[in-house]
Formats: structure tokens, sequence, C-alpha cells
């Protein structure tokens, strides 16, 4: 099986499940314990939440400082996020091309009566920066929450998160960025992703899942989701998974530090493979290709096939991708996101996900084309 599907998760870094492991063999591990077990415990969470931060460009041992909230996932930070920055009545806007985990909260928050805003892309899949401004400026936009993510994990599409963020520093709103996907692909640091909140999924870049964070900036005050206990100061109660954090910190580190070489290796990859598509078959579209995006991702849409055909014949085939998020792929519905983008009916029925990651090899790619261009030819004649 050739693994293409590496935006929905990704294979564990061997170094990174030798640190976990190395963990679980010490035996229990409660960081809130008095003991000197605990004590070690909590000693080892506090330099893998600091080594975090020193990826992040974020010094989080200051007073008063940035914080590292450490949670289950992308899902939890998004949603603790989008809940905890501001007043439960205060103005939300979010991109219609948004994770699950932020459309789903959005859309619920407006059936309970809050202001909810939702942003319109371009047909290439970008937010559109001039109407986001003209929201924020006939709304009472201070302390408006507006959630935009760094790069869309269907398309690839990287998004303009220094003007976005700019808009919202000038309306007083502050700005959550779901840096799931760019994280380990793209530039880490704060600098480069400038905002009140950023969310963080370590399965995305090979570390473990069932945990994540949230990145909060200094002097952003943040409501609790979860109550029950005095963890983190209150603000994310419940026992941490030492093991799982310190894997995060590890598989971070690594993602920083090869990082630049691994972009240069996917981007070279996924032009070949996108090269060799188009040349072996016909009437294909390629979602995003004229905008900045991942360097691994390509989104195809498959002319005279529908999505659900092509995954199945894929997987006999032997190549494991997807037709959208790993959320919702189960019962395949529509892409939302290439709804927004207002791509034509064929091309949202026909469209498939591949994604590379640093592991992924020069003869995967070459082999997963012929397989691919075999089964499409097959299917659409």
């Amino acid at each position: 099986m050739i693994y293409l599907d590496n935006n929905a998760t990704t294979a564990i870094d061997p170094l990174v499940a030798d640190v976990i492991a190395a963990e679980f063999r010490r035996g229990p591990a409660n960081p809130s314990s008095q003991h000197a077990i605990g004590r070690s415990s909590s000693d080892r969470l506090d330099d893998a939440i600091q080594r975090i931060g020193a990826c992040l460009g974020s010094d989080l041992s200051l007073p008063g400082g940035a914080r590292l909230i450490t949670t289950s996932g992308g899902t939890e930070s998004n949603n603790l996020a989008l809940a905890g920055l501001a007043a439960p009545d205060s103005p939300l806007i979010v991109s219609s091309i948004e994770h699950a985990s932020v459309i789903a909260f959005a859309q619920l928050a407006q059936q309970q009566g809050r202001r909810v805003h939702f942003l319109p892309v371009t047909p290439d899949g970008v937010v559109r920066l001039d109407v986001l401004q003209e929201t924020l400026a006939t709304l009472d936009a201070d302390q408006a929450v507006v959630s935009v993510m760094s790069a869309n994990n269907e398309t690839g599409v990287v998004q303009p998160i220094g003007e976005i963020a700019q808009a919202c520093r000038q309306a007083g709103a502050l700005l959550h960025v779901d840096a799931t996907q760019s994280i380990g692909k793209l530039p880490a640091t704060v600098n480069q992703i400038p905002a009140a909140a950023i969310t963080i999924t370590p399965h995305k870049f090979h570390g473990p899942a069932g945990v994540g964070a949230l990145w909060i900036d200094a002097g952003i005050k943040l409501r609790p989701l979860l109550y029950g206990g005095e963890q983190q100061l209150v603000t994310r109660p419940g026992t941490e998974p030492v093991a799982l954090i310190l894997g995060m910190a590890k598989a971070l580190e690594i993602a920083v530090e090869k990082q630049s070489v691994a972009c240069q290796r996917m981007v070279s990859q996924r032009d070949q493979f996108e090269a060799a598509l188009r040349r072996e078959c016909a009437g294909l579209l390629i979602h995003g290709q004229n905008e900045k995006r991942l360097p691994g991702t390509s989104c195809v849409s498959f002319a005279g096939t529908d999505r659900q055909s092509m995954l199945m014949a894929l997987d006999f085939a032997g190549v494991a991708c997807s037709s959208g998020s790993a959320c919702s792929s189960g019962s395949s519905p529509p892409s939302h996101v290439l709804l927004a983008m207002g791509c034509p009916e064929w091309a949202v029925e026909s469209a498939i996900r591949f994604s590379l990651s640093r592991f992924s090899t020069d003869e995967e790619i070459a082999e997963s084309v012929d397989r691919i261009c075999r089964v499409y030819n097959r299917l659409r004649s």
C-alpha cells in the first residue's frame, strides 16, 4: 500500500516513538502529584513545553507571557479558542473553508444566537481579505474573534495570514489560526503566524495522535471549556499525558530541523506527481494550482468519474488517499471547501486528495501515478 493521505495523519517518526515508549516505561506519571515521582514527571513536562516554545520562537517561561495549553488534539484546541477567546456573545468570523471543528462550532454558535459571519474565498481557494475588512468595519469588532486556517487541509492553499492578522489588529479583533496543516511543512514561528492563538496538532508532522496544543499570546485571557481540576492554571483541567507531550515536543523539534530540506523534496515530488498525472490522464483539474500551496498536497478532480468509485478502486489498487477531510470522508459528502470555491459539480463530485510526507519516496510517487492512471482510465472508459 502506498500511503498518500498524510494530511489526515502521518506515520509516527521512530525517534518520537522511542521517546514515548521510554516515558511509558518509567511507570506512573501524574505531574500534579506532590511526591517525588509526580515532581519528576512535572519537570519533564515543563521541559517539553519549553522546547515546544523554542521551536515556535516563543519564550514560554516568562511570567505573564505567552502560554501553551495542551489538549487532546486539533479539534479541542479549535473549539477552546473559538469558545474562550472572547465573550460568548462576541462576533465570530470564520472562513467558509475551515476544518469541520471550526465550521460546526460556528454553525452551532449561530443557532444559539451568536453573531457569526462566514468569509467567502476566491475560485483558487484564498480567503477574501477585502470581505474580512468590510465585515470588521460593520461590526463592533472590539474583542471579535476571527478564525482562519494557515493552509487548507483539502487543497493545500496557503492563506494570507500576515494581512489577515494586520486587519484584525487594526480592528481590535482577536485572530485564531488553525496551523494544523502548516507546522512542520512551512516555517513555524509565531512571527510567521502572528495571532492571539494558534492550534498545533502533532500527528500531522509525524508525532502522536491524541494530543495537541493551543498557543496563547501574552495578555490573552482564555475561558475554559472543561471544569474539575486545577491543571494548566484551570484553563484546561485534566491529567496531562506526559508521554504524548514529550512525543509532541520531539516531533516538532525534528519537523523544524528538517523543514527546509523536506519542503524542497516534497515540492519536487508533488510537481512530478502532478506533471505525470497530466501526461497520462486526460481531463484533470488540479485545485489551487495557481496559488502558493503546502509542499505535498494535490487535490485533483478526475472528469468522468465519481470520488467514491475512485477511492474504492484506488484502495484495491494499493493507493491510500481521501476525498477530503478525514473527519468526514467516511460518508464522503461533497467537499464544502470546493463548494465554497465555486467549483463545477463534476469537479466537486470527482475530487480526490493526495498528500505526501517527508517519508514519501520517489519510487512510491512514480508507482502511484501508474496505479492512479490505470484505475482512472478503466473507470472512465
